[in-house]
């Protein structure tokens, strides 16, 4: 049977001397016996063990755990579950990184459309991506309760057209006229804007935010604090600003 030095089966698993030593002193990886000259020989088993920690270490299990592990009357039971939680952590890390990885994905998206960077658009990036699921629901829900809305106008018309049923049009206008106004109204409660000049974070009046020209994301404002006339970004903000809220 073959027998290995420390330098050898330090080679054998890619790891350094001192590692080897290291899971000696640990009682991890005792040498089967020692030459004459008490330098350490390992067996085959010691090979292969010494391949199971290695494994282990790099899935990312603790050493006090692989410790405890060999001390156990059947290792690979322990070893079997052990690697099912280590599984686990691991995809939990894997997918907060993810989530990570998407915010700086967002950051540098946004980044482009910003003219002038500065510190405070970082701020106001951060801001509008903390509340940007809020947003996107309660767009969603506008879109979902006016299709009925929406179909009842186009009803309504063509039968107007086609049959003269006048009528239904006049119950159309009657419903979508209230639910407009509700729903403009619950949505501009609900908004603010950023000025992207001074980055205050403001709520207009509704009038002003009503006709004003918008895109999907801002809208054309006059920033109550320094004046500014032009594209501000909409974020969901129940709050008068982001320094209160």
């Amino acid at each position: 049977m073959s027998k290995y030095t420390t330098g050898e089966i330090a080679k054998l698993c890619g790891v350094s001397v001192r590692t080897v030593q290291y899971y000696d002193s640990r009682n991890i990886l005792v040498p089967s016996e020692l030459s004459e000259g008490g330098r350490r020989l390992y067996s085959e088993d010691d090979l292969k063990r010494m391949r199971i920690i290695c494994f282990l270490r790099e899935a990312g299990v603790p050493i006090n755990s692989i410790s405890e592990l060999f001390a156990e009357e059947h290792p690979e039971k322990v070893i079997s579950i052990l690697l099912d939680q280590q599984e686990q952590t691991l995809r939990e890390e894997l997918e907060e990184q993810q989530k990570k990885l998407s915010i700086v994905e967002t950051i540098k998206r946004e980044l482009k459309e910003v003219k002038n960077f500065s510190v405070e658009s970082i701020g106001d990036i951060a801001f509008v991506m903390k509340n940007k699921n809020k947003l996107r629901k309660m767009r969603l829900t506008m879109v979902l309760t006016g299709i009925p809305v929406t179909a009842l106008q186009w009803v309504s018309i063509v039968l107007w057209i086609t049959h003269g049923l006048w009528w239904l049009f006049v119950i159309w206008a009657c419903v979508a006229v209230p639910w407009g106004i509700v729903v403009s109204s619950n949505y501009f409660k609900r908004v603010a804007y950023i000025c992207p000049e001074c980055h205050e974070v403001f709520k207009p009046k509704l009038k002003e935010v009503f006709w004003a020209y918008h895109t999907p994301k801002m809208r054309r404002l006059t920033c109550p604090k320094c004046g500014h006339k032009g594209l501000c970004v909409e974020v969901y903000a129940e709050k008068e600003d982001k320094n209160n809220g």
